[in-house]
């Protein structure tokens, strides 16, 4: 999904949630925010706060430059958006979409009885794509039950979900019921392939070292086609350069 497009439906799906009234200027209570850290049982992570009514994030915590190697005076809501994994962007917002579904239903005592629990991947500052469980609970709503603030802790699960679709889950406090693994509604299309057949084969054989001329000898097709065949790769991933393409495909499992 293109960065624009996606930046534009979660914008619309965040001002469905937003309450009707600006927030206070945010009073940071550290020991509150760390008592409410206690319920998202994270073991290394970074949190935010997300201030729907202006739509970006208020304060991003000093562990951020360990986790992802950005300085939280870098990081903001159009950051985390552009660095979320294109292949995720669709999950993400069908994740939000329901979660703001789930909400609305929600009498005003309730809204801050659960959290949203998913994971996605997202990028790091050095190029690697790492897997985050993101866990997000409202901290602050106004009085027709309009989400005016969420605190939001990613934890990096790579070690335990290297490879797999991203899984949505509303998880109850204080009594309240969970829902784990929701099968969610598609409203936002998910590609399940984004390389042709012909595309994997081209770069099954540069990743072996072969050069253009003798991809086509194999494959049966003119050395022109191999080259525009990688060009429309590196042109999907936002990458330079073959080099850039192998490493990438390697690292994610693309073949």
């Amino acid at each position: 999904m293109k960065l624009e497009l996606f930046n534009t439906e979660a914008i619309n799906i965040w001002k469905k949630a937003s309450g009707t009234t600006m927030p206070e200027q945010l009073h940071f209570e550290l020991n509150l925010y760390k008592k409410l850290l206690g319920l998202f049982q994270v073991g290394d992570f970074y949190y935010l706060i997300f201030t729907v009514a202006i739509l970006d994030l208020e304060f991003v915590s000093k562990e951020i430059e360990t986790a992802l190697g950005y300085q939280p005076s870098e990081f903001n809501i159009r950051m985390l958006m552009d660095k979320l994994h294109p292949d995720d962007r669709p999950y993400f917002l069908n994740f939000e979409n329901k979660a703001t579904e789930f909400f609305a239903t929600l009498p005003i005592e309730k809204l801050m009885k659960y959290k949203i629990r998913y994971d996605y991947r997202i990028q790091k500052k050095n190029g690697e794509y790492i897997r985050i469980l993101q866990q997000s609970a409202v901290i602050e709503h106004d009085e027709n039950g309009g989400i005016l603030r969420t605190l939001v802790v990613h934890t990096d699960i790579t070690h335990l979900k290297a490879e797999g679709k991203p899984a949505f889950s509303i998880i109850g406090l204080d009594g309240e019921p969970s829902y784990i693994n929701i099968d969610v509604e598609k409203v936002f299309a998910v590609s399940k392939e984004f390389l042709s057949k012909r595309e994997k084969q081209v770069l099954s054989l540069l990743i072996e070292g072969k050069l253009s001329k003798d991809i086509g000898d194999i494959l049966n097709i003119s050395k022109q086609t191999v080259d525009k065949h990688r060009k429309n790769m590196l042109h999907k991933n936002g990458l330079s350069n073959t080099g850039e393409l192998i490493g990438k495909a390697v690292r994610h499992g693309w073949i």
